[in-house]
């Protein structure tokens, strides 16, 4: 998923640059970079991506922010959407988009009843690269981290 097509060669990238699309009322979306994000836990992916949001938002980033991108991660949930099917932001191979919490009724083990929050969560990759084998085994993993992680381990 951290690589990129450069004419007929396929270049896995080191780091991993995370792309995190950015709403600027009135201008659109852009797409600011969390470079060396695989050397953060969350509270400092959380606090990077805060401070990229704010110099988004006062239209003050630079082209080195907006750069070297290998995965984007997009929140179309904060629209108020439940799904979507994101295009990706070539050279990357893939986006992930996080859709709206919503609560739903689920059926838990034993056949129990019961409201639980919820999200779809979408991917889109480059076939190229990406089959639909592992493109299916990478979102089915990013669920199960979601789904089962305390978050209070990673502040």
């Amino acid at each position: 998923m951290n690589a990129s097509v450069d004419g007929d060669k396929i270049v896995i990238k080191k780091d991993i640059n995370l792309g995190c699309a950015v709403a600027v009322p009135g201008h659109g979306l852009v797409v600011p970079v969390i470079k060396n994000a695989e050397n953060l836990n969350l509270l400092g992916l959380c606090r990077t991506l805060n401070a990229l949001a704010i110099k988004a938002r006062a239209r003050k980033l630079v082209m080195e922010d907006l750069s070297g991108g290998t995965f984007t991660f997009t929140n179309v949930g904060s629209f108020g959407t439940l799904l979507a099917t994101p295009v990706i932001l070539q050279p990357q191979l893939a986006i992930y988009a996080a859709g709206m919490i919503t609560k739903r009724v689920v059926v838990l083990p034993g056949d129990v009843i019961a409201i639980r929050s919820m999200m779809y969560g979408t991917h889109t990759y480059d076939h190229r690269v990406i089959d639909g084998e592992l493109g299916g085994k990478f979102l089915e993993s990013v669920h199960q981290h979601l789904s089962t992680m305390d978050a209070k381990s990673f502040f």
